[in-house]
This record gives C-alpha cells, sequence and structure tokens, in this order.
C-alpha cells in the first residue's frame, strides 16, 4: 500500500529537505507550493496520510489552508506545521483548526521522521 504525504512550502529547498528527509521511509511525498495549492491536492488525493505545511507563504498560508479544511467540514488528514513561525497564537488558532503538531524550521530529518510515524500511527494509518 502506497502511503502519500503531501508536503506545502513555497520553498522548493524546503520541499527538497523534507523529501530527502523522509525517502528512507516507505512513504511517498507530493509537494504543494502554497495553501491554495495545497487545498486543490488534499481534494484531489484522498487517499493522504499525512500533510505537512508551513505557515508562511503568499497567498493562502498554512493556517488559513487548515481553517479552510476545517470549515469544509473537518479535517480528514493529520495536518503537522514545519514553520520558522513559533507565536504562541498562531500555535493556539492552529490548533483550534485542527493542527497535530508544530515542528520549527530548521529541522533534523530523524526528528521529523519520528513525528511523521507518531502522527500517522496516532491516525491509524
Amino acid at each position: 500500500m502506497v502511503r502519500k504525504i503531501l508536503i506545502v512550502d513555497d520553498s522548493a529547498m524546503v520541499r527538497r529537505n523534507v523529501r530527502q528527509a523522509l525517502e528512507p521511509t516507505d512513504f511517498t511525498v507530493m509537494e504543494a507550493h502554497d495553501g491554495a495549492d495545497g487545498l486543490a491536492k488534499i481534494d484531489a488525493h484522498p487517499d493522504l496520510v499525512l500533510v505537512i505545511c508551513d505557515v508562511n507563504m503568499p497567498g493562502m498560508n498554512g493556517v488559513e489552508m487548515v481553517e479552510a479544511l476545517h470549515a469544509a467540514g473537518g479535517l480528514s488528514v493529520p495536518v503537522v506545521m514545519l514553520t520558522t513561525d513559533g507565536r504562541p497564537a498562531l500555535m493556539v488558532r492552529a490548533k483550534a483548526a485542527g493542527v497535530k503538531g508544530w515542528i520549527v524550521k530548521p529541522f533534523k530529518p530523524a526528528m521529523l521522521r519520528a513525528a511523521v510515524q507518531r502522527i500517522v500511527g496516532a491516525a491509524g494509518s
């Protein structure tokens, strides 16, 4: 069974780094460049097991994307934020919308893999 993860980040370098961190695992990593692209890919791929999303992106940011998913009937997939933004008020807002975790950049690949395994396992996938 192919398990798909979507990374949503406006930085191609961050998307590449996340992909490389997850290559040793059995996940297939897909990419989106902002929140609107992320929403479209989440809608097109209902079999995603996790979304890893930046907060600060042009257009629709990560928290707005999660809030849009929440408003549309709840999150069908767990979301973890991977960001340089650690403002407590923003973290509370994201958690209220359903975000399952918060990882601050820069990240260590082993830490990211462990967080992914923990969240995906918690989701029952």
